[in-house]
């Protein structure tokens, strides 16, 4: 509804005094719409200088524009310097997701690996960070260098895989065995005090440094240390030391050498077309290739070159316990100086940040930017086919006019013979393709009309209140945890039920009992393929040439076909298992037996016939006899 002037006035006017009141000192500050959702969180050196900005001067993109052209209201929190605003900046971002703001692909599927804060401690692969000491080395967003990374530490180094509660005390009481792990040389048996806290956490210093990329600076150390081993005649830890040195030569040789100067750098870079943008991290260390990591973020087209690296860098290292000592940039972040004391108060040591123009260093930077943009360029063409729809279900679309495309069709069928064994069928196209893992079977046991008979009408009232019963519920209220079936949580763009009037009745009125009348629905008749709408007492015929048509008569034909191998199934098993049961003495557990042992009854009476002590070794004297005397074997 459009206000009038008087109106806005009296709305802006508590955020024009809170304009008139911001403080000069650094903080973080958020604007919001009129119904209080959160448009964009900034950051501020000075607040009041940068938030007045967004006010004094003409927007220079039209999302600019449209942003603050909702906003109604400012919340301010002050902090004590430019770095604790950049990280408050940082996890608000990460929290609440505003619009405006870019957004990086939710990573925590991303796999990282710890080393725990133990006396003793683990080295395994986790998808959850936590804030107990432990140390994180990720995240890798390819699970294949991660792995590789891993198999390298266990086979050089001999870790503990057990999950015990290593205390000196415990180990003391000899509290826990030693495993298969120590006789097979992949652990030294801390459970049992065989190595002492300091030599093991040594090794999982080790350890670090591999994991780091640190390969060079590791083996001169190793090969220090053997040489020490050696002088003192403990050849056997040399021989030891020696052997790991070799593993771990064999590991950095599969690294790239790209750089003759051994010092740790990382080289970011990015890409991106309209709104999707695609970050890339190359690592560096030793003056060879550790690793990359990748982050797509959309919300990215109209952003500065500068805000996009920064929130590449403060989103990667707040994640990383490893900062680098130089940094390639494709150009400088929006604020440097603030995220450089950033990056050096989690250092503990000085950063550099290069923009190279020409040479090397810049063509090791447009290398990175070609690589994120090849996987930009993945992601572009795998949302294309997601987003592609055929041109069956646009032309179902328009035929029904149901005002969306039907993209998740579900059609109903009812099938019985002469009133036993009544099932029900729920298939599921995608985009005019069946989805079967969403197929579902129902045995209709309960819905009987008036004589006692099974009701089609009825069966099909039951069929669509179980399928959509627990989908209400959870819609009123307004719980994201819904039932573990993918299909029964999912909402249809159309449902089919096989039948003419009465049966689509039967349907639409469930769904209005449950307050899904939103959902539309349509009968199918099989007869004249007859389209019936609800409301509407005569047929809505489709052209017979319709792309959509055909795509309703695949979908029924499915749903009848599933539900028909269904009834057979029961049917045959029903039939097959009775004239077993039948026989005096022969319950259900016997009966499936015989059959799964002879494949058919016709089998069996076969093999009684001229096999009879076949039949007496598989099921018993007393069974053979019995079936002998039921089918009137010789």
């Amino acid at each position: 509804m459009n206000q009038t002037p008087e109106e806005n006035t009296q709305h802006k006017a508590p955020l024009e005094e809170k304009l008139k009141n911001l403080p000069s000192g650094p903080g973080v500050y958020q604007f919001r719409d009129s119904l209080g959702g959160l448009l964009y969180v900034g950051k501020a050196k000075v607040l009041k200088n940068r938030v007045r900005q967004y006010f004094q001067s003409r927007p220079s993109t039209p999302m600019l524009n449209a942003m603050i052209s909702k906003i109604s209201d400012l919340e301010i929190i002050t902090t004590d310097n430019e770095v604790e605003a950049l990280i408050l900046e940082q996890n608000l971002i990460k929290s609440l997701k505003p619009r405006y703001n870019i957004n990086l692909k939710d990573d925590k599927s991303y796999p990282y690996i710890v080393i725990t804060n133990e006396p003793f401690p683990r080295v395994f692969p986790t998808r959850r960070k936590r804030n107990d000491g432990s140390k994180y080395f990720g995240p890798y967003t390819d699970v294949k260098t991660m792995r590789f990374a891993l198999k390298a530490v266990r086979d050089i180094f001999m870790i503990r895989s057990c999950s015990f509660h290593l205390t000196d005390e415990n180990t003391a009481q000899k509290k826990y065995k030693l495993c298969l792990d120590y006789h097979i040389h992949k652990c030294e048996g801390p459970c049992e005090g065989l190595v002492s806290r300091h030599d093991y956490n040594d090794m999982i210093g080790e350890v670090a440094k591999l994991l780091n990329g640190k390969t060079t600076t590791l083996i001169n150390e190793l090969t220090e240390k053997m040489n020490e081993y050696s002088e003192k005649m403990l050849f056997e830890k040399a021989a030891r030391t020696r052997d790991k040195i070799s593993a771990i030569e064999v590991y950095s040789s599969k690294q790239k050498l790209i750089d003759a100067e051994e010092t740790d750098r990382d080289i970011i870079a990015f890409d991106r077309v309209k709104g999707d943008c695609c970050g890339m991290i190359l690592k560096v260390r030793d003056g060879k290739v550790a690793g990359k990591t990748h982050y797509f973020m959309t919300n990215a087209e109209e952003k500065s070159d500068g805000e996009i690296i920064e929130r590449l860098i403060t989103d990667h290292y707040s994640k990383t316990d490893f900062v680098p000592e130089q940094f390639y940039l494709m150009n400088e972040p929006e604020d440097p100086d603030t995220l450089k004391l950033w990056l050096e108060s989690k250092k503990g040591g000085r950063v550099e940040f290069v923009v190279p123009k020409i040479g090397d260093k810049y063509k090791l930077v447009f290398l990175v930017k070609k690589n994120a943009r090849l996987l930009l360029d993945e992601l572009i063409l795998t949302k294309m086919k997601r987003e592609f729809v055929p041109p069956s279900v646009e032309s179902l679309g328009k035929d029904l006019r149901i005002g969306k495309l039907p993209r998740r069709i579900e059609c109903y069928d009812i099938s019985h013979i002469q009133g036993t064994d009544t099932v029900a069928s729920m298939v599921v196209f995608f985009d005019g393709k069946p989805k079967k893992s969403d197929y579902r079977k129902f045995r209709i046991k309960t819905v009987l009309n008036e004589t006692g008979a099974p009701d089609d009408f009825l069966s099909m009232r039951e069929v669509i209140y179980r399928r959509f019963r627990r989908f209400a519920e959870n819609e009123t209220a307004g719980s994201e945890d819904q039932e573990s079936d993918g299909s029964f949580s999912s909402e249809p763009d159309l449902v089919i039920i096989d039948g003419g009037k009465g049966q689509l009745s039967s349907a639409v009125k469930v769904l209005d009992d449950l307050g899904l009348n939103r959902i539309p629905v349509i009968g199918l008749a099989k007869r004249l393929e007859e389209v019936f709408l609800p409301g509407d007492s005569d047929p809505y015929n489709l052209p017979k040439s319709s792309p959509g048509l055909r795509l309703l008569q695949r979908v029924r034909d499915e749903a009848h076909r599933f539900a028909v191998s269904f009834h057979r199934d029961l049917r045959n098993k029903r039939t097959l298992t009775t004239e077993l049961t039948e026989v005096e003495g022969i319950g259900e557990k016997t009966a499936k037996k015989l059959l799964i042992e002879f494949g058919s009854v016709e089998n069996l009476k076969e093999v009684l016939k001229n096999n009879y002590n076949i039949v007496e070794r598989s099921a018993g004297k007393k069974i053979a006899e019995k079936l002998k005397e039921a089918f009137g074997a010789d």
